[in-house]
């Protein structure tokens, strides 16, 4: 997943970027646990369900995509 994001990018332009399609298992299986290991955040952290929400790398995810990209 870390490899695909770039800026701030909505769920559903991550989703697409890793071909996956259904939501639910994007959000149990990618989604949550990216946010839970604080390897991703939200933008609009206040409003979990905005449909302008997008989501960012943080410096700990930036680190990680860095030493996993030849």
């Amino acid at each position: 997943m870390l490899a695909v994001m770039f800026g701030e990018m909505k769920r559903t332009e991550i989703q697409n970027a890793l071909g996956l399609k259904h939501e639910d298992h994007f959000r149990d299986a990618y989604l949550l646990p990216a946010l839970a290991a604080k390897v991703i955040a939200m933008t609009q952290p206040d409003s979990p369900k905005s449909p302008t929400q997008k989501y960012r790398l943080t410096e700990k995810g930036k680190q990680i995509k860095k030493s996993t990209t030849p």
